[in-house]
């Protein structure tokens, strides 16, 4: 696979999102999937394993999202980022947010400290942290997930981290029908956005939380 083949491709995907980026925001993109793949050798970070398959499902994937960030947002944590999705795409679009990227896994964390000096990521910040213990010194404007178990999981553990007027975004694949119903009453759903991810004719759903019914606490949801 060479690096015209992914550049290529990731350029037609950016187009096809609407997002312009110049060459060194490309170019750090990329350098991102040749770290990820050199460390999934040894950590197994990622089950997807084909360069040009994480162009597709790793970077355009956590960039399909990016119309969905509110643009006044300051303070944004990933929870369970794992390899950095869709914290470190999303930080290289956006330079003047902060991201906080958690995760509980060690050898994730190690290879996320790499990614934020390898790319120069000043407005990242790597935490080794279940999300239910993290205690932030402030609390976020959006809550991101990628990989939650659940709806309820997210808003159960992460209910504590974020601000009264912030929201959650919760990246999905089919509609989770079921997991919205549970949430019926306990926190409003503000919108759910079909995207559409260039070279994926899959599913994939952005669901888009809050606020938090006044006065709940995680430990409300069973």
């Amino acid at each position: 696979m060479t690096s015209q083949v992914l550049r290529s491709a990731l350029e037609e995907g950016l187009q096809a999102l609407g997002l312009e980026g110049d060459s060194d925001f490309e170019d750090k993109l990329l350098e991102y999937i040749e770290l990820l793949q050199r460390w999934n050798s040894a950590y197994n970070l990622t089950a997807v394993r084909d360069p040009l398959q994480m162009v597709y499902r790793h970077l355009l994937d956590s960039l399909a999202i990016a119309a969905y960030i509110p643009g006044s947002a300051q303070r944004l944590i990933d929870v369970g980022t794992g390899a950095g999705l869709p914290g470190i795409p999303l930080a290289l679009l956006y330079p003047d947010q902060h991201y906080d990227l958690l995760d509980s896994n060690g050898k994730k964390t190690r290879f996320l400290f790499q990614v934020k000096t390898a790319l120069g990521l000043d407005n990242i910040a790597v935490y080794r942290e279940r999300a239910e213990q993290w205690e932030p010194r402030k609390k976020y404007d959006v809550v991101l997930s990628r990989a939650f178990a659940s709806l309820v999981d997210m808003v159960k553990v992460c209910a504590h981290l974020c601000s009264g007027n912030g929201c959650f975004l919760a990246m999905k694949g089919t509609r989770p029908e079921q997991e919205l119903a549970v949430l019926a009453g306990r926190c409003k759903v503000r919108q759910i956005h079909v995207l559409r991810v260039p070279g994926l004719d899959e599913d994939r759903h952005l669901i888009e939380l809050g606020p938090l019914q006044e006065g709940f606490q995680g430990n409300q949801l069973g």
